[in-house]
């Protein structure tokens, strides 16, 4: 047995003792105790535990690999969230000012993704035990909303139909205003003597829409989201923001950093989650690489009273970024890529120089890079807004504004 005294916490939620040592599941100034395997300790002994220490809420979090900390205060991960932000800045040389960390509440998650296998009797429907494709059955979780969890133990007739002893079925469930909208993938390839189990399964859980692999299957209620006065229909296992809660504060901050902008450019724009906000007030031009997101965001415009022209191209970004004349038409833009971030399109935006910059990022390392090329453009980094909408995770979401020196915050 080996004793450690844990320095910090990195970017995986994992304590890192000098070494280094990964040990899961403990706090900074923390000593413990256990057996090295490589560079890891798995089970770790707490000897001196942290005054941020508490009693996990959910019965399973030993188990579970969904979440990494429940051991540590509510405020110390929204202190440590928002030094993970601070940390990539200043990696490049960046200080910022932050605006309050916004949390989502526990059982908030409108969007979660189960795992099934097809047992001897029956099934297991749940999530994978940390670091392994074992399924554990977690029938109180802390994270999801009620009606996912409450959803749980009817797919187990889901696997029976599509699933087999050898592979996963995976079940990819979004809570709608009009229900749940699932979708299946990894089980059996369709064949038409399923259909009539599948209709009287989607009956049964009363779901909103079922898709299997991505196509529409029965739809018993249209399974819209609301972005902001739209009602807009997304694709089956199209990107949705986790919660509601984080979403309207992403949202928030983003309308508050573009201000009174005339024209705004909404760059990575998904079925509309910014673009038909910003809308009540701007007309706003959204690009994005999947034409169904697109159509989607289409048609809630459309059917949405009182809003300014949204115009829609599809274009894939990281291929084909737009080019400072195609940007120089826009009062503000908004930009929320992927984790990889936005290299070639920040690049473009740096020599377009548009009056303001509203930056999305669920990865503080690429924002801080992308970052660094506005500022060395003469942006400033007005503000930064932290939203923890993935609870317990050591996952970082946030908002920024970005201007150039003559414009006002």
């Amino acid at each position: 047995m080996t004793k450690v005294r844990i320095d910090r916490l990195g970017l995986h939620g994992d304590g890192i003792a000098p070494g280094p040592v990964y040990v899961a599941r403990t706090l900074p100034s923390e000593v413990v105790e256990g057996v090295i395997d490589q560079d890891r300790i798995a089970a770790p002994r707490i000897l001196m535990p942290s005054a941020d220490r508490v009693k996990a809420p959910c019965a399973q979090y030993a188990r579970c690999g969904g979440c990494a900390l429940q051991h540590a205060r509510d405020d110390f991960v929204a202190e440590w969230k928002q030094g993970v932000v601070e940390q990539a800045l200043r990696a490049q040389g960046i200080e910022a000012r932050f605006r309050p960390v916004k949390t989502s509440p526990a059982r908030s998650r409108r969007r979660v993704t189960f795992a099934g296998r097809r047992l001897k009797k029956g099934a297991s429907i749940g999530f994978h035990t940390r670091a392994s494709d074992t399924v554990v059955d977690v029938p109180d979780c802390r994270v999801i909303a009620p009606e996912l969890a409450a959803l749980r133990e009817g797919l187990a007739g889901f696997v029976t139909v599509l699933g087999s002893r050898k592979a996963e079925v995976s079940f990819s469930a979004t809570l709608s205003e009009a229900g749940v909208d699932l979708d299946i993938r990894g089980g059996k390839p369709l064949e038409p003597a399923m259909f009539p189990a599948l209709t009287r399964l989607a009956h049964e859980l009363d779901l909103a829409r079922l898709s299997v692999e991505g196509d529409v299957q029965v739809t018993l209620r249209p399974p819209f989201q609301m972005f902001g006065t739209a009602q807009v229909i997304p694709p089956p296992g199209a990107f949705l923001q986790a919660t509601r809660e984080g979403e309207a504060a992403l949202a928030q901050a983003v309308v508050d950093a573009v201000g009174h902008a005339k024209r705004v450019a909404d760059l990575f724009s998904g079925c509309g989650t910014f673009a038909l906000p910003l809308a009540r007030q701007s007309e706003v031009h959204a690009v994005e690489g999947e034409a169904a997101m697109l159509e989607a965001l289409d048609g809630g415009w459309r059917k949405a009273p009182g809003l300014a022209r949204v115009t829609h191209e599809v274009r894939d970004l990281f291929r084909r970024p737009l080019l400072p004349d195609d940007l120089r038409m826009f009062d503000a833009v908004v930009i929320d890529p992927p984790r990889a971030g936005a290299e070639a399109q920040t690049a473009e935006l740096a020599k377009a120089r548009p009056p303001v910059i509203a930056a999305v990022s669920c990865n503080p390392i690429t924002f801080a890079r992308d970052a660094k090329t506005l500022v060395n453009a003469g942006y400033t980094l007005d503000w930064v807004q932290v939203v923890d909408q993935f609870r317990w995770s050591p996952h970082v979401e946030l908002a920024a504004r970005l201007s150039l020196a003559h414009i006002p915050n």
